[in-house]
């Protein structure tokens, strides 16, 4: 089968590997019909080392169950499924809090040891009972892109706004205009939010998140960004940052646009060595939250919210390329020339 590996920074191959295939009884294999490149998946095209035998990549699915092992019980040939980008076992007590990405038993596609990528034809998906997600339509339909983002994006921006406090009449606040953020955008106003801010400066992006539901737009950057933000809301900042970005600046813009009391829901892979400001985080009583989004938690909640089009988290998709493509849709992804790339292998 045709799968995509890291090498090293910027060297992103698609190759003939051995086909995915049930290694335990638990797992289940899944012919893969939509995948995607994720902005997290940037990071190691920046700075991965070499490889003698280079990382698979992608952790993000929507498929196919093509054989299951002999011990899964809850899925079976022929469901069309959401793989979230963790997999879980569905029994550990941090799985039964809601909180698969802490799974006991569980790790991460496309990271964890043994455990291949999703950018690719088809994929092992281990702990499939707790993992995978059945849905309720076809493969063929028209929802696939929306459907895809429950993998990661859409829940991921919704775990955000949970951790960071969202609620209806609140004012809140979006850093990054990437997938993750402007899904951010249609979780807060799904929450209710009276005010969302987004800090971006992309006009594509900009526009999209209009139609997602922020009310403002602030494309300037570190003190510049805090004290406008502060100005429209009256100078006291906003009660919900959604930090999606994962940089130490965007971490102290995220702190400096908090009023007292208020929250931060960080789900940007961070990049820095410790949580920056610490002092204003204390002495004005803000919480910082957040982590990697336990979608599969998620998914049962905002499915009905895709099914029914009162959500369009798949609109963040502006490409659609074939599996022998996705280098490109890494270059495309890391030049800002597209949101997030599709993959149809």
């Amino acid at each position: 089968m045709r799968a995509t590996i890291m090498y090293r920074a910027g060297d992103v191959r698609v190759e003939n590997v051995p086909d995915a295939a049930i290694v335990h009884p638990s797992d289940a294999l899944v012919r893969v019909t939509r995948a995607c490149i994720c902005g997290s998946d940037l990071w190691p095209f920046h700075d991965l080392e070499p490889t003698e035998n280079g990382r698979r990549m992608g952790h993000e699915a929507i498929g196919v169950v093509e054989a299951v092992g002999a011990e899964v019980r809850k899925v079976k040939k022929g469901d069309f499924v959401v793989m979230p980008f963790a997999f879980s076992d569905g029994e550990c007590p941090f799985c039964h809090e809601g909180l698969q990405t802490s799974c006991v038993h569980g790790g991460f596609f496309g990271f964890s040891e043994g455990v291949g990528g999703a950018q690719a034809e088809a994929i092992r998906v281990p702990l499939a009972d707790g993992t995978l997600f059945v849905l309720p339509v076809r493969e063929d339909n028209a929802l696939l892109p929306s459907l895809l983002t429950l993998s990661d994006v859409m829940g991921t921006g919704h775990h955000a706004a949970v951790t960071a406090k969202v609620g209806r009449g609140k004012k809140v606040a979006v850093v990054g205009d990437g997938a993750v953020g402007l899904c951010g955008v249609i979780a807060a106003r799904r929450l209710g939010a009276e005010q969302i801010i987004l800090l971006g400066r992309h006009p594509d992006r900009i526009a999209l998140a209009k139609e997602f539901g922020a009310t403002d737009i602030v494309s300037e950057r570190g003190d510049e960004a805090v004290e406008r933000v502060r100005k429209i809301t009256g100078g006291f900042g906003v009660h919900s940052v959604l930090e999606s970005v994962g940089t130490e600046p965007a971490m102290l813009t995220a702190v400096g646009i908090t009023r007292p009391g208020g929250a931060v829901g960080r789900v940007g892979v961070p990049h820095y060595p410790g949580i920056p400001a610490w002092e204003p985080t204390f002495y004005k009583n803000i919480t910082i939250s957040g982590g990697p989004a336990p979608t599969r938690a998620y998914i049962a909640e905002l499915l009905p919210d895709v099914l029914e089009g009162r959500i369009h988290p798949g609109r963040v998709f502006d490409r659609l390329i074939g599996i022998n493509e996705v280098p490109d849709g890494y270059r495309a992804m890391d030049k800002r020339k597209a949101i997030k790339v599709m993959v149809k292998p």
